[in-house]
Formats: structure tokens, C-alpha cells, sequence
């Protein structure tokens, strides 16, 4: 997949599939996978940044945005561009729909139910679907997925992610959830007690999980996945530590992948050392099974 700006690409007659992607979840599944089938090239347009920062509030993802893209490659679009939502923010949708006929000449777009877009949020895909037959493409427009009769959206998997329901973020993206980043020096607190972890900050402006210890996997092995302050050993940074169980190996400045299944149990102080080191014991097992 090439990544494109929008002043630098000359993509005609294309799959155009618009929306912003954070999480890729099985709803965004749905709208791209109904450009794939056109057989065309596809280019999905989107920001780079959320449109949030523009109206001064924090940014909150649920995955990078480069992991995001990572995984719109995967399901095999060929073209990812990415617009400046201040250069858009103001246009009247009718006019930024023409614009996107004028640019790109599509054959087919591809939208959410809740799409929107232009000055004030005014387009709407009862626009999009007038617009066929005046502009000459084909409109699909992705229905709302269910999962245990609710609706399959970013807002919806975050709130999850929030209250430590994984399972249930985990149902409605279709994949386990997954922290990443660069393994960094800590404090050697796990390979003194007998379980060595890999260490990672926690990505920036990710959504954050609560405190706790979580059943996960890296690189296909099972793991144990603690986030917190480790309070038990005085507190500190906050910060994420995975121990591989009989991994062999250095992983110090290296990227890896945290697959995330399920929350265990809370984090929270222990009496003891003793004590810290029977229950990492039992967390270990709880997540080989």
C-alpha cells in the first residue's frame, strides 16, 4: 500500500472509501471490503490526525495511526491518502463532493452508515446516494454491524477498552487487541523476583486500559501483561511489562507486538514479597492455560 498526500497523487477511476479507521474494527472491515470487490484500485481517504485536535480536544485512539494503516494494507487496499482536515473543515460538503469527482473520477464510494462530511457535517449519505446518478459512480453504504445486539463503532470499543471488558473489545474488532512498542531498560524488579518482563511505554494518546494484569501473547507465546505502578515494590513510572514464560532471547530495542485476550485481576499491593511472587506464579499459569 502506497501512502499518499493529497497533492501528490493522479489516481483516476477508482474505489474511493472514506472515513477515518481508528481500530479497524469489523464495521470499517465491512466498508472496504465492499470497495475490494469492485476489482478496481482502491484509495481510502482519511486524516492523519483526528479531527478533535482541530476543535481543541485530546486525541484519544484506539490504535497509532501506524498500526492503523498497517492494518488497512493488510486486508489489501492499494492506496492510503491522507488529507489535512483544516484545509476541509469549511468547505460545503456539495462542494467537496465535486471535488472528489473532479480529483479522482471514482467508480465506486464507500462509506459507514453514520458517514459524514463538509461545512458543519452537512453531507450525509443520502447525499452520497443522489449523487450516483449525477456524478456516474457506484454508492455502497455499510449498514450497522451488530455484536450481541449492539452497534460495532470506535466510541463503543474504547469504552470497553476503558472498563477492562477485552473480550468484549475484542469481539468487535475482530482481532485481539494489541499494544505495541520499543522494549526499554527498566528496573530489573521481574528478573530479581524470578519472572523477567519486557518493558514498553504505553503508546501516546492511545485509550488507556485499567491498571492490571492481563492474559496476552507476543510473537505467537503466551504471556502475562501487567500495567500499572507496581505498587507492591514501592510504586513508579507508569508503564507496561509482558513476562514470556521459558523465553529465551533478548528483546532490548527491539518492537513487539502485545496481543491482549483478557484482564485477570485488578493490580494492587501486596503484604510482601513472598506474597507478590505466589500470585505472579498463579497469573503465570492462569494464562498458559
Amino acid at each position: 500500500m502506497k501512502i499518499l498526500s493529497v497533492a501528490n497523487n493522479n489516481l483516476k477511476g477508482i474505489s474511493v472509501i472514506l472515513g477515518f479507521f481508528d481500530g479497524i474494527h469489523k464495521g470499517h472491515r465491512e466498508v472496504i471490503s465492499s470497495a475490494l470487490k469492485t476489482g478496481k484500485r482502491t484509495a481510502l481517504i482519511t486524516f492523519k490526525e483526528s479531527p478533535a485536535v482541530y476543535f481543541g480536544q485530546k486525541a484519544e485512539y484506539i490504535y497509532p495511526r501506524e498500526y492503523s494503516y498497517k492494518l488497512i494494507e493488510a486486508l489489501g487496499v492499494d492506496y492510503l491518502i491522507e488529507a489535512d482536515f483544516r484545509e476541509i473543515v469549511n468547505i460545503k460538503a456539495e462542494d467537496y463532493l465535486k471535488y472528489l469527482i473532479d480529483t479522482y473520477t471514482p467508480v465506486s464510494v464507500s462509506t459507514g452508515f453514520n458517514y459524514t462530511f463538509g461545512y458543519e457535517r452537512e453531507g450525509t449519505p443520502d447525499m452520497l446516494k443522489d449523487g450516483q446518478q449525477k456524478y456516474g459512480y457506484d454508492y455502497y453504504i455499510c449498514q450497522p454491524c451488530l455484536e450481541n445486539g449492539e452497534v460495532i463503532s470506535s466510541t463503543n470499543i474504547k469504552n470497553y477498552l476503558k472498563n477492562g471488558d477485552i473480550l468484549s473489545a475484542n469481539s468487535m474488532l475482530g482481532e485481539p487487541y494489541t499494544l505495541s512498542g520499543r522494549v526499554i531498560y527498566g528496573e530489573q524488579t521481574g528478573r530479581k523476583l524470578g519472572f523477567p518482563t519486557a518493558n514498553i511505554k504505553y503508546p501516546e494518546n492511545i485509550v488507556k486500559i485499567p491498571h492490571g494484569v492481563y492474559k496476552a501473547e507476543v510473537s505467537g507465546m503466551p504471556a502475562v501483561m501487567n500495567f500499572g505502578i507496581k505498587p507492591t515494590m514501592s510504586g513508579g513510572a507508569e508503564g507496561v511489562e509482558v513476562h514470556i514464560p521459558n523465553f529465551q532471547g533478548d528483546l532490548y530495542g527491539k518492537d513487539i507486538n502485545i496481543r491482549v485476550f483478557e484482564k485477570i485481576r485488578d493490580e494492587r499491593k501486596f503484604e510482601s514479597i513472598d506474597e507478590l511472587k505466589i500470585q505472579i506464579g498463579k497469573d503465570t499459569e492462569e494464562c498458559l492455560k
